[in-house]
């Protein structure tokens, strides 16, 4: 909000949260039923295709916050080195609110103003007296305008919402209180009224004026410049058409899908080869392998590239001990015995063993996986691995492939404790659900860009705050392959920079 609100600050469908969309249903609805019960010529095209010009400026605006957050989170050409706030995505979170205003004024318009419906689709005059009033009175007066919105008495009241995005994102522009948004909306507006008056109106003008100007405010508000300084040396008239912002995580580019293929496991390898290799050239001293970039099918859990390059200098992590220690912390005090379910990772081997260690009982109900165990555990120990084909056990720690039938058998009020790294799938309501290892990132901590969207807000997994923690104590081992660091070690670092467990119930 501004600093001191003032009237009309919110807007007329605020109240009606996710469901605000329901005014534009109406008109939806009118120009639908229009279009296919009048006859050939009576038809409106140009009323028709109001509603797909609008999911149009919803997606245009789209691509450019996943373009921009994007190149956020690589910091190679950001102008403010700083990360985007929580805050600041709720704040802006009402983007879309300008795009159902101009969708109610393109519906009211073509029924009821002179020379908006029934448009053509091309008219040549229309486009250039669209481009001349704009680069002319549109813009003396926008300058006027922003002029007096940063008085003190409007800028307080209004146009400070706007600036409490230090780091701009694209849809920052079209961030105002509703009243200083209608005004933006009046103001943009004088071309196409013009040409509604005047009988030169066409679906192409109207459509491509409004798609340049959210270009224009999208392109202007990105945290980053991507148009070259030297084009305005080139042609200086170019800054009276456009405007510019000029006032590392190295990202894999697949899809989830892509790691279950086999013959994509030489791409994908080879991209995390890349950005290893680049971290090395940089300085980087710890390198996180993240989530999916680890397995033992994919990479053997990172080992095939200390394997390719052993002088590395950097330090490849998977942050396993982490992960196994807050799957560990996880187990109320008191159990005896836990059910091992699911897909077994370098993870789950490691707390199956940490388990047994601690003189918990561990069962599996597949012969296959208890005997992967036992091979791997200490003779000592292997009465603490248990072989059973019953389900009553409440504390369940599973992983990825737990199937709905095998959660409909475990007993009512059974703790699913996941040491996979995404969530299974919640099938019963009188059970609870821990979520993925993780751990709240410390308030002091800034720029910090990742987190999984199943992950409450400030919520990292143990994966990757592992790199954190081996990157700021300065250890000197790699954690790939079948190395793994100390977890109780890992654990008490991670609490003494202050991250914290998340709350599980």
């Amino acid at each position: 909000m501004a600093s001191k609100p003032g009237i009309f600050t919110e807007w007329p469908w605020q109240k009606l949260g996710s469901f605000k969309y329901v005014v534009l249903i109406p008109w939806v609805a009118e120009s639908l039923y229009s279009y296919t019960t009048k006859g050939e010529g009576e038809r409106d095209l140009s009323n028709v295709l109001i509603f797909p010009f609008l999911l149009w400026r919803f997606l245009h605006n789209q691509i450019w916050i996943s373009l921009s957050r994007f190149q956020t989170a690589r910091s190679k050409h950001t102008i403010v080195h700083k990360g985007i706030e929580f805050e600041q995505v709720d704040r802006e979170g009402n983007w879309d609110d300008q795009i159902l205003l101009n969708g109610t004024f393109l519906y009211l318009s073509s029924k009821f103003l002179l020379g908006a419906s029934h448009l053509p689709f091309w008219r040549i005059d229309g486009l250039i007296i669209t481009i001349l009033l704009h680069a002319g009175p549109v813009e003396f007066l926008y300058y006027w305008l922003h002029r007096a919105l940063h008085h003190h008495y409007l800028y307080n009241r209004y146009h400070s919402h706007h600036h409490s995005s230090i780091v701009t994102e694209p849809i920052t522009s079209v961030i105002h209180p509703f009243v200083e948004n209608l005004t933006y909306f009046v103001l943009f507006t004088i071309p196409l009224m013009t040409l509604s008056l005047s009988g030169t109106l066409s679906i192409v003008a109207l459509a491509g004026y409004e798609t340049y100007i959210d270009f224009m405010n999208n392109l202007g508000h990105c945290n980053f410049e991507i148009v070259p300084n030297r084009l305005f040396q080139i042609f200086p008239p170019l800054k009276y058409i456009m405007y510019t912002p000029s006032m590392q995580t190295w990202a894999i580019p697949r899809n989830s899908f892509q790691y279950s293929l086999s013959w994509q496991r030489a791409a994908i390898n080879s991209l995390i080869e890349k950005a290893i290799l680049e971290a090395e050239a940089g300085g980087v001293k710890v390198i996180s392998l993240g989530l999916l970039n680890q397995g033992e099918e994919l990479n053997r859990n990172g080992e095939h590239y200390l394997q390719k390059h052993p002088k590395l200098k950097l330090r490849i992590v998977d942050g396993t001990a982490l992960a196994v220690a807050v799957v560990l912390y996880s187990i109320p005090l008191g159990t005896k015995q836990v059910l091992l379910r699911g897909k077994l990772s370098k993870t789950g081997y490691a707390v199956a063993l940490a388990l047994c260690h601690k003189g918990i009982q561990v069962i599996t109900v597949r012969r296959d996986e208890f005997e992967k165990l036992k091979l791997l555990f200490p003779a000592k120990m292997g009465s603490h691995l248990v072989l059973c084909s019953s389900y009553n056990t409440e504390i369940w720690l599973v992983g990825d492939g737990l199937t709905e039938e095998e959660q409909r058998r475990a007993p009512k009020g059974t703790r699913f404790i996941p040491f996979s790294q995404f969530p299974p799938k919640k099938v019963r309501r009188d059970c609870v659900y821990y979520t993925t290892p993780a751990l709240k990132i410390p308030k002091a901590l800034e720029n910090i860009h990742s987190c999984e969207n199943w992950l409450p807000r400030r919520v990292m997994s143990a994966w990757r705050v592992g790199g954190i923690i081996h990157a700021l104590e300065g250890w000197d081992a790699h954690e790939c392959g079948d190395k793994m660091l100390d977890i109780e070690e890992v654990w008490n670092a991670a609490l003494q920079h202050g991250f914290l467990p998340v709350a599980h119930v």
